[in-house]
């Protein structure tokens, strides 16, 4: 296969570009004008878990590392965020060895914007030590790996004090943000929740357009050649996976303060499983698939929720023909076919 001139590598790279440009324009404005015929709750709810598919993207689509475990950080900084938001930072003293030590740390309930902050660093913490453990495998090894450590996560849920059990966390406090903006109105806290989104999001853009980035998919299609080319690929996936699992943080955090509630659900691993349907049937390694996902998955689980346990079928329906019939899913078809037109 003889390689593509310079000159046309860079007017493709300039069109795909203006091509994000312009869908990301497009996606913001759907954004601004979508609470005036959407309920601002569901779209609040999915520009979550469309913040949560675009951090798993990072991870699967552009690193080549599938994780089955990602539910983990966004229920664990779900919990921290709506336990630092209800009742602060309460440690008066601490058992070591017997001896008990008085500490006399007592933290009021945090604002918004801290109790956020307070959940992705948990996040980002528990992505860095579950990534020492896992990142040195491959392929199943390494999905499988990130499964049991999310399984452990699950059951430390259950057992700790603080999360509620079963019950989980309720009633939690929205409070204001930056302490002046009353997110008791539906409307403010929906443009929060936007802003957070697009934060987010633009972050992963800029991450995935980064020299960092672009190692990182010389890594996703041949790590023994970018090994021989002296890049640490340890190193990269690390921080990769890192990344993901804070930006999977944000959104669990933001999702509990916006519902008020932490729950069990959010750490169980079949949340692992509903983010990867949503990158696939929206697009793997697309920059856009996964919010177009995250927003069909959503909105099917609110529409069709009068079949109970039958919506979990008609995804898996659903995962089957996205498989079968266009495998890039909606986003890359839709990409694919205009490249096919430019040419």
């Amino acid at each position: 296969m003889e390689p593509i001139p310079v000159s046309e590598a860079a007017a493709e790279a300039a069109a795909r570009l203006r091509y994000q440009r312009n869908a990301f324009i497009a996606m913001m404005v759907f954004f601004v004008v979508a609470p005036s015929f959407m309920y601002p709750v569901f779209l609040m709810k999915a520009l979550c878990f469309a913040l949560f598919a675009c951090a798993f993207n990072l991870l699967i689509g552009f690193g080549g590392l599938l994780s089955f475990g990602h539910a983990m950080f966004l229920g664990m900084a779900g919990y921290v965020a709506a336990y630092t938001a209800k009742a602060g930072i309460q440690l008066a003293t601490i058992k070591v060895f017997g001896s008990v030590i008085p500490l006399g740390l007592v933290v009021p309930p945090l604002p918004f914007e801290l109790a956020i902050l307070a959940g992705v660093l948990v996040a980002t913490v528990l992505g860095y030590l579950t990534g020492l453990l896992a990142i040195r495998r491959q392929g199943i090894y390494f999905a499988m790996t990130t499964l049991a450590l999310a399984q452990m996560i699950f059951f430390f849920c259950i057992q700790a004090p603080f999360t509620g059990g079963e019950d989980g966390i309720q009633a939690v406090p929205r409070g204001k943000f930056l302490g002046f903006i009353d997110l008791s109105q539906m409307m403010n806290l929906y443009w929060v929740v936007l802003l957070i989104f697009t934060a987010g999001f633009l972050l992963i853009f800029r991450i995935i357009h980064s020299p960092f980035g672009q190692v990182l998919k010389a890594i996703r299609e041949n790590e023994p050649r970018a090994t021989s080319l002296g890049y640490r690929t340890d190193h990269y996936k690390l921080v990769a996976f890192v990344l993901s699992a804070g930006l999977a943080g944000l959104a669990g955090a933001t999702k509990a303060i916006v519902f008020q509630l932490a729950s069990l659900t959010d750490v169980h691993w079949t949340m692992s499983g509903e983010v990867v349907l949503m990158t696939l049937l929206g697009g793997l390694g697309t920059i856009f698939g996964p919010v177009v996902g995250a927003f069909i998955i959503v909105g099917m689980q609110n529409n069709l929720a009068q079949l109970g346990a039958w919506v979990t079928v008609v995804q898996g329906v659903i995962f089957v023909v996205c498989v079968l019939a266009f495998r890039r899913g909606i986003v890359g078809e839709i990409e694919a076919f205009l490249e096919r037109r430019r040419k």
